[in-house]
């Protein structure tokens, strides 16, 4: 009887389950969506028991789907968004709709915890400053704004997490995804003291933290009985879903460097000894990989600018997927460079390099010559020069980029792959599965119960080279139109944030 490994992704639009055997083939997957709410501008929020209800209807789904018993399951893993904040009571209960990674609300908190605890200190705790989206704000802002919530916290747990909770009854995380929270030493690998005690948090409200391939519980009897898999399977810590994106795509040496194109944009470089950008501007997180870190820049809206331009300008009708093809055949009739057009992909504010939750979308240069092509173009343009931004860093601290392996949505389309590597400068890679995430999640489980001896193993018993896109002559003038695109945040700055402050007030 084969063994199988099981994947669950808890995406933001949806909970992905993914089968694979053993010897790294792919049974099957299944995915069900849940909605997200905006009470606010810039607000997001979900339910986690949408959460738990999408993710035992994938799991039925995926093993019916591929013909196979729970028991034949050797191990599950789990990855997922990040950041994201779960509230328990001393029940088990959840507390109020979780709060995403996107949301922007806690722009007030993030500036109170640095002025009290000191931005050099925070990034000697942490290995990261505290920005909108962490966990930590998160907590803040239930503090100041909904203290009968705060006053019954017993338990803080990330979204992933709480899918394991409900498939094990056991309160975990593993070292990728707590480094994330703001609350987590990164260099030791553990909760940071310092951090929880100058912001009055109990360490007893966290879940315990292991190594993302440890096996941290066990399927219990009513998860068993909900999911159809066997009471006692073992659910190994898992990762973030970033660290798991990059197991699955083998950005897990030095000199391979993983580019996501999704809902956000990701840049991703492991490191076998700790770095830190010394400003904070990049993530500095635990890898999935037992004594290895990773350095992250992240963009918040990548493929997510396409969506919205699709929405927005193109036709209005989101359920029209064959309009993306339309966009990019346009697209491509327009010139590199979008005859001079920019565009900056700050449409849900923006972390790396610039922290700022009151950054906006800007369209730069528009003239009469422009058309829909050149618009949609630009789109594409300005979210490479984005990523540019976070490779640069990374490259001042010393991480080689010898070649660029890119997954998500995005990467599916010739055309971007093709600006990135020529935004980039660096021959750009794209590997056979779409399923980075939960394929590394399923990895993950693998090493964890000795299928697989390490997660080099694991990586390339699945992974798979299925083109490679070289730079072309177009380096040039995206180097010209790079360097604009640069020049216009510092100009835009204050702004964006007197935008923000009117928006607020009269909207």
């Amino acid at each position: 009887m084969s063994d199988y490994l099981l994947g669950i992704d808890l995406g933001t639009s949806g909970s992905k389950a993914l089968l694979m055997k053993d010897d790294g083939s792919l049974c099957g997957t299944a995915t069900h969506s849940y909605d997200t709410q905006m009470p606010r501008p810039s607000w997001t929020e979900q339910a986690p028991e949408a959460w738990w209800t999408a993710t035992v209807k994938s799991l039925r789904a995926v093993l019916d789907e591929c013909g196979v018993d729970g028991e034949q399951v050797a191990a599950v893993g789990l990855t997922g968004q990040m950041h994201g904040l779960v509230v328990l009571d001393e029940e088990g209960t959840v507390l109020r709709p979780a709060i995403l990674w996107n949301d922007q609300r806690t722009g007030k908190q993030c500036e109170a915890i640095t002025e009290q605890v000191g931005p050099e200190r925070i990034v000697e705790w942490t290995g990261n400053p505290v920005l909108p989206g962490f966990t930590a704000p998160k907590i803040e802002w239930i503090r100041a704004h909904e203290p009968e919530v705060f006053e019954q916290i017993a338990t803080v747990l990330l979204p992933k997490d709480y899918v394991r909770y409900r498939l094990t009854d056991t309160l975990a995380t593993d070292v990728s995804d707590a480094s994330g929270t703001s609350l987590f030493d990164v260099e030791r690998r553990q909760w940071s003291e310092a951090m929880l005690d100058a912001l009055g948090i109990p360490e007893a409200w966290l879940p315990q933290v292991t190594e993302s391939t440890a096996v941290s519980a066990h399927i219990h009897r009513e998860g068993a009985r909900a999911t159809g898999l066997q009471q006692g399977t073992p659910v190994v810590g898992g990762a973030g879903d970033q660290a798991a994106g990059a197991v699955g795509t083998g950005a897990t040496q030095e000199g391979i460097v993983s580019i996501t194109l999704g809902t956000s944009g990701v840049v991703f470089a492991a490191s076998k000894s700790y770095r830190v950008d010394p400003d904070g501007r990049l993530h500095a997180f635990c890898h999935a990989v037992p004594d290895t870190w990773h350095l992250m820049g992240v963009m918040l809206s990548a493929a997510g600018s396409l969506q919205w331009f699709r929405q927005a300008v193109w036709n209005g009708n989101s359920d029209d997927e064959a309009a993306f093809d339309d966009i990019l055949a346009a697209a491509r009739e327009a010139r590199p460079g979008a005859e001079g057009l920019l565009f900056l992909p700050y449409l849900s504010g923006e972390r790396t390099p610039h922290a700022d939750p009151h950054a906006r979308g800007v369209y730069f240069g528009l003239h009469l010559r422009h058309e829909r092509c050149h618009l949609a173009r630009a789109v594409l343009e300005g979210v490479a020069f984005g990523l540019r931004d976070s490779l640069g860093l990374m490259r001042r601290l010393g991480i080689r980029a010898e070649e660029v392996r890119v997954s998500g949505g995005g990467a599916q389309s010739p055309l971007w792959r093709q600006i990135l590597a020529d935004v980039l400068d660096r021959p750009v890679v794209h590997a056979t599965t779409p399923h980075g995430a939960g394929l590394g999640a399923a990895l993950l489980a693998g090493v964890g119960v000795d299928l697989f001896a390490d997660v080099a193993e694991a990586t390339s018993v699945v992974y798979r080279e299925a083109g490679r896109t070289a730079p072309t002559d177009s380096v040039a003038t995206y180097d010209a139109m790079y360097a604009r695109y640069q020049a216009l945040y510092p100009v835009l700055r204050d702004q964006f944030a007197a935008l923000s402050e009117t928006s607020d007030r009269l909207f």
